[in-house]
């Protein structure tokens, strides 16, 4: 999960506030890239199946993260608004 110490964030923001300013917001080709890149630098450090399995199971975390505080929330306001699609029998 990504909730590391407050301390430990701070470098890390300042060095993501500068990527935010290079790329803009909606550009899904930056976001791409900026994971890419993070991703194999990382792995450059431990090439081998142990490591590149770890860092998929990083990925799913983070996606699975995401949709849990932002995904899940967002269709929950959707079927609110619209009616739910299931037990339409």
């Amino acid at each position: 999960m990504p909730y590391i110490p407050i301390e430990t964030r701070a470098p890390v923001d300042e060095i993501l506030s500068l990527l935010f300013r290079v790329l803009s917001r909606g550009n899904l080709g930056g976001l791409n890239y900026k994971i890419t890149r993070l991703v194999d630098w990382h792995a450059a450090s431990r090439a081998d199946y142990f490591a590149y399995n770890e860092i998929l199971g990083v990925l799913e975390a983070v996606k699975l993260e995401f949709y849990r505080r932002r995904v899940a929330p967002y269709e929950d306001k959707k079927k609110k608004e619209n009616g739910d699609v299931y037990g339409q029998n």
